[in-house]
């Protein structure tokens, strides 16, 4: 599959997510496995490019390619100087943000509340695409399947953006009424592949090796985005790889594999984010890997207390050293559903 002039490893992308997926969490994605990974998304508004969160995001030092980076907003030229902004840094695909449901984002009509204009939302789409040309720079565009039920618009929206020059969609299952609840719905998905050319990417509550293989069947889509089932399971991506061309599953990783990996994903963060932040903002990387594991809670209340990268590194590797003793694969927590079909 291809984004423009890029040949992707494999069809399996990471969801921009934002406060997750950083530089280091990319990176450790795609050597688990994504062929792609999309940044958390980057702010329109210039008097906040020098703030030291934006700063951190359009930084791609040492990640491998191709550097996508998702830009947020809601005046046409804004974009486009935002497009350039981040191409000057590095970005060799720019994803425009159509699809968060945060109400921070909403309230000022940007992410998914752009569906809810469609004349403003293709105005960016065509700024930004008239930006990014002359650069050769490769344009992507993230949406939802609607603002709400009665408004499902996305095979509209995603029409009018090819032809405006967008080189791939992804489609999150969801309108921006439902945020995360209930479940994805994958038909809407499937009609907006019908009705393009352009690659379509399928995204919204894939969780395992058979649900990706379930949404590919059910909606002709080109690839997948696994945003959520990520956190404290980055491994994910070479499962699902490795079931969609073998039928088979893959053993579940070493304790010790997790061990190393983890802590090494920690000094990365330590060094993109300083030790202060980094050990609070690290706590729910944590969090999300020990969740359901013999011990989690106590051993997360006690993680909470720490304020120093060592401290927090050394309690980790203790315990990760304590669980190898009782297993040497990692442990596998079967979902309610999976227990449901067990019994």
């Amino acid at each position: 599959m291809h984004i423009g002039p890029y040949l992707l490893a494999n069809p399996l992308f990471v969801a921009p997510m934002a406060g997750v997926t950083d530089r280091p969490f990319r990176k450790l994605c795609k050597q688990l496995g994504a062929g792609y990974a999309v940044s958390e998304m980057v702010t329109s508004r210039r008097d906040l490019w020098d703030s030291l969160k934006t700063s951190r995001r359009a930084d791609h030092t040492g990640e491998p390619g191709p550097i996508a980076v998702q830009i947020a907003g809601t005046e046409p030229n804004m974009m486009a100087e935002a497009a350039l902004y981040n191409i000057e840094r590095g970005a060799q695909i720019i994803d425009i943000n159509m699809g968060c449901p945060a109400k921070k984002v909403c309230n000022v009509w940007a992410g998914s509340a752009l569906m809810r204009n469609e004349p403003l939302a293709l105005s960016i789409v065509d700024a930004v695409v008239r930006a990014c040309a002359p650069h050769g720079v490769p344009v992507t565009l993230k949406m939802r399947t609607g603002w709400s039920h009665e408004h499902r618009n996305a095979v509209a929206l995603a029409q009018a953006a090819e032809q405006a020059g967008v080189q791939m969609l992804t489609v999150h299952g969801r309108t921006r009424e439902q945020g995360y609840k209930g479940e994805a719905e994958y038909s809407t998905v499937a009609a907006v592949k019908a009705a393009v050319r352009v690659p379509v990417v399928a995204n919204g509550d894939i969780d395992s090796p058979h649900k990706a293989r379930q949404v590919l069947q059910q909606t002709g889509c080109d690839a997948l985005m696994i945003g959520r089932a990520a956190q404290g399971r980055p491994w994910i991506f070479r499962e699902v790889a490795h079931f969609l061309e073998t039928g088979t599953l893959l053993a579940p990783p070493l304790v010790a594999e997790v061990s190393r990996l983890l802590l090494a994903h920690l000094q990365e963060h330590y060094a993109l984010y300083g030790e202060w932040t980094g050990v609070r903002s690290a706590r729910k990387h944590i969090a999300w890997y020990v969740k359901g594991l013999p011990g989690a809670e106590p051993f997360r209340q006690h993680m909470n207390t720490l304020d120093t990268a060592q401290a927090q590194t050394a309690a980790l590797a203790n315990y990760l050293e304590t669980l190898a003793e009782h297993s040497d694969r990692w442990p596998v927590i079967p979902s309610p559903e999976a227990l449901e079909a067990l019994a």
